[in-house]
C-alpha cells in the first residue's frame, strides 16, 4: 500500500513539474520580417549622409558624408559593414546592373 501511494505521489509531482515547464515556457518564436533603421549617418565619421555620395558594395548601397570617407571605407569595408550591422542599420539594395 505504501509503495503504490509513494508511486502515485511521485507521478503527481512529475506531472506537475512537466505542466509547469510547459506553462512557464516562452511562446514559440513567430518569424517576423527583419526590422532595423534606415542609414542616416556616415559609417566612417558619423556625420549626416549625402545621398549623392555612395558606394555600391556586395549588392548594398552605403552612403557617406564626404568623399574622403569613401576612400577610408574602401580600405576596410567589412569592418564598417559589421559596425552598421551592430547598430541595426539596414542598408538599401544597390540597383541591379550597376
Amino acid at each position: 500500500m505504501k509503495t503504490s501511494l509513494i508511486k502515485a505521489i511521485l507521478a503527481l509531482i512529475l506531472a506537475l513539474a512537466l505542466a509547469g515547464a510547459v506553462w512557464g515556457a516562452p511562446p514559440p518564436m513567430i518569424e517576423q520580417p527583419m526590422v532595423g533603421k534606415q542609414q542616416v549617418a556616415c559609417p566612417v565619421q558619423g556625420g549626416k549622409i549625402n545621398k549623392d555620395l555612395y558606394v555600391d558594395y556586395q549588392g548594398q548601397r552605403i552612403y557617406f558624408c564626404c568623399p574622403a570617407c569613401i576612400t577610408i571605407f574602401k580600405q576596410n569595408p567589412e569592418a564598417y559593414l559589421k559596425k552598421m550591422e551592430r547598430e541595426g542599420v539596414l542598408l538599401e539594395k544597390a540597383p541591379s546592373g550597376k
